[in-house]
């Protein structure tokens, strides 16, 4: 099991998407479940990224949105940093 780490601005930032996109919300929680069990399923998408994001990774909520995050494999932490659309988050 992997350990996830919100910040308080995550938490913030994910209240407000909830909000935004209820509809996204189911899809949102089993991105977070396997997440935790496994951030390497097929369906997260989990990819790293490049340019100024090229020391973090991603994973897909839905083809438009997604959550930033920092992957650390050693220790089983998973820190989430921003989500949102492909184009807007971090």
């Amino acid at each position: 099991m992997y350990k996830l780490i919100l910040s308080d601005k995550y938490i913030k930032k994910e209240k407000i998407f909830i909000k935004k996109h209820p509809e996204l919300k189911d899809r949102y929680k089993k991105t977070i479940r396997f997440l935790k069990t496994n951030p390497h399923h097929p369906s997260l998408r989990l990819h790293k990224l490049k340019g100024t994001l090229k020391d973090y990774h991603s994973v897909s909520i839905s083809m438009a949105y997604r959550v930033v995050l920092e992957l650390i494999i050693t220790n089983k932490d998973i820190i989430l940093l921003d989500i949102g659309k492909h184009k807007e988050v971090y």
